[in-house]
């Protein structure tokens, strides 16, 4: 079992976080500690010119909101924003804070994934622990 057990939140509709979770509870040692890691991509600085003054802040307070809740369920639970690459900052949040295992939530891939890889792609392939992908 696991001591210190991160599971990426994506929002996404196609994203099984609840299972996630429950898989990660399962996964757990008594007294193990489950992060729950959402990142908030950066919006191009093109882009963010079109949105409201407010849009980061309300998305960050909504977005962390929804997390603690998640967080709520899970004995031993945190929730955690960042901001950064998904891919690159889950791995490099995991590796900074002794991550044993992380449970993440993907989607079947599709051809573009193919091409372009994806986030659960960039972490089974370099995570220096143990990965458990859900579908």
């Amino acid at each position: 079992m696991y001591r210190n057990i991160m599971v990426p939140i994506s929002f996404d509709e196609d994203r099984d976080a609840e299972g996630a979770i429950g898989v990660a509870k399962a996964l757990a040692s008594e007294g193990a500690k489950i992060t729950l890691l959402h990142v908030m991509e950066q919006i191009p600085g093109y882009a963010i010119s079109y949105m409201p003054p407010e849009y980061i802040t309300e998305s960050r307070k909504a977005i962390q909101t929804e997390l603690e809740a998640m967080a709520s369920g899970a004995p031993g639970a945190e929730a955690v924003l960042v901001e950064g690459h998904s891919g690159r900052t889950i791995l490099d949040w995991a590796d900074k804070h002794g991550v044993d295992c992380i449970v993440i939530a993907s989607h079947r891939p599709g051809m573009q994934d193919l091409l372009l890889g994806s986030t659960a792609t960039t972490v089974v392939r370099h995570a220096g622990c143990a990965v458990h992908v859900l579908r």
